[in-house]
């Protein structure tokens, strides 16, 4: 008796696109029965195993393996869809691409480039502009600094003259000392016209 085969439907297993002279993208599948790959562009399938203008088509099936290969030599349209199937009897898996042409790509490659080169001229000239107004800055830092140092110098200078004359005021004569008095020239005339008459 033969030994009956799972049936398993159509799996993706590994895809992969990679763009150097040509956009060449790579499908696998799997499946028992081996699934059959069937490229899709637009909407349209593309012949296999053989070549249509800008694309060619390579497919290979090993075992319970399928691989598809295509490459496209020309540019692809703005927003074309690249679709990549497997199917068997089973099942039915797909994959889709979406085709961006390199001139669109070097437009969003020139406007990151511009937005680079315009934040990197922005810092430049915020940096100018700081430069240029740090003296301004420091002298009105310096300003404030030399008002506050005075008002202190002067709040320490009250205290201290303040705390003098408390003292003073406390101090008791020392006996025997003699008391200089001061006196001004009229009080001097005063008495000596109070010791004439």
């Amino acid at each position: 008796m033969l030994p009956l085969l799972q049936l398993v439907p159509a799996k993706l297993l590994n895809s992969s696109c990679s763009l150097e002279k040509t956009l060449q993208c790579s499908c696998s599948f799997h499946g028992i029965p081996t699934p059959s790959v069937q490229w899709w562009m637009g909407g349209v399938p593309v012949g296999v195993d053989g070549m249509d203008g800008s694309l060619q088509v390579t497919s290979t099936m090993l075992g319970p393996w399928a691989n598809s290969t295509i490459s496209l030599t020309e540019e692809p349209e703005m927003g074309m869809r690249l679709l990549c199937e497997g199917k068997n009897q089973n099942g039915t898996h797909a994959l889709s691409i979406l085709l961006m042409s390199r001139k669109s790509s070097l437009a969003s490659q020139a406007f990151v480039k511009g937005l680079i080169q315009g934040a990197i001229y922005a810092g430049i000239v915020i940096a100018l502009l700081f430069l240029c107004l740090l003296p301004l800055i420091v002298k009105h830092i310096r300003k404030k600094q030399a008002k506050k140092a005075a008002a202190i110098q002067a709040k320490k200078s009250s205290k201290v003259r303040a705390s003098q004359e408390l003292e003073m005021s406390r101090k008791p004569e020392e006996p025997g000392k003699p008391i200089v008095a001061t006196f001004s020239e009229s009080q001097i005339l005063e008495k000596q016209d109070k010791r004439a008459s």
